[in-house]
């Protein structure tokens, strides 16, 4: 950080939007805890982001798979049994009788993981893409895991999925200005012959070169409120064309690509266990 500049204050935390306020999102690399428990791991940090309950969580259940009715009102009394103790009350999109109003009414907007391919198709079919990326930019708070984080990139090149069904576009919502590669991890077995995640990766940086692709590890999540982002957890690995990976830790500063295609120094700011890049 330049000599003399404040470190950035803690990025608020509010439960409902507000007109004119900064975008708010929580991008968690998976929702189940190693002992296999849902969303427990991130539990803290999900009550704090959302604040004291005003009204309903909406829930994007579209990542599930065969995508059926079944299918989503699985997946979600799944999550919202894991948002019991939020004090929210949560209900589904596929609840509801116009999806768009009920995005535009939502206190606050949760996306599951599941098929990245899937949700994005689903997204388009419904007509949500343009809609929830307009209340999001006005400040309705975004939470995401998995599939639900990859989809807030620019576009969905980065995950970890089979494309099982095609939609019309890889772009995105467009939420922040970086790929996620969710799950990341530098394991390889010994003797398997395939890609390692890194090498993927660079791949697509090859034909991607103005592209910052952060590799989120699991038990990770990234708080994202305006130009600040805030990393918490495990950690993860920052990719850029032409420069080695560099590992994004509570302690380390990295360098986070800004709207206007410029980089910029992001200070290691420590809080708990998190570690904040601001976009100049």
């Amino acid at each position: 950080m330049p000599k003399g500049r404040r470190p950035p204050r803690a990025s608020p935390r509010r439960g409902a939007r507000v007109p004119g306020e900064i975008p708010q999102l929580l991008l968690l690399s998976n929702s189940r805890a190693a002992d296999g428990t849902y969303l427990t791991w991130a539990r803290g940090e999900i009550k704090a982001f959302l604040g004291a309950p005003r009204s309903s969580v909406l829930f994007i259940p579209y990542a599930a798979v065969p995508g059926t009715r079944d299918a989503f009102d699985a997946y979600t009394q799944r999550v919202r049994t894991a948002f019991d103790d939020t004090g929210y009350d949560l209900v589904s999109v596929h609840e509801a009788a116009d999806p768009v109003q009920a995005v535009r009414a939502a206190a606050a907007l949760v996306i599951g993981g599941g098929n990245t391919f899937h949700l994005l198709a689903r997204l388009y079919a419904a007509g949500l893409l343009e809609v929830i990326t307009a209340c999001v930019r006005s400040g309705t708070p975004y939470i995401g895991w998995s599939a639900g984080s990859v989809v807030a990139c620019p576009t969905i090149s980065t995950t970890n999925d089979m494309p099982i069904i095609a939609p019309p576009s890889l772009r995105a919502l467009g939420l922040v200005q970086f790929q996620i590669n969710a799950h990341y991890t530098d394991v390889h077995p010994p003797g398997h012959q395939g890609e390692t995640r890194a090498e993927r990766i660079a791949e697509f940086l090859r034909l991607q070169p103005a592209a910052t692709v952060v590799g989120l590890r699991e038990g990770s999540l990234l708080h994202v409120a305006g130009s600040e982002v805030r990393l918490w957890g495990t950690g993860g690995r920052i990719f850029r064309a032409a420069e080695p990976a560099a590992d994004w830790t509570q302690r380390a500063g990295v360098r986070l690509q800004t709207a206007s295609g410029q980089l910029s120094e992001a200070g290691a700011h420590n809080c708990e266990r998190s570690s904040k890049a601001r976009f100049s």
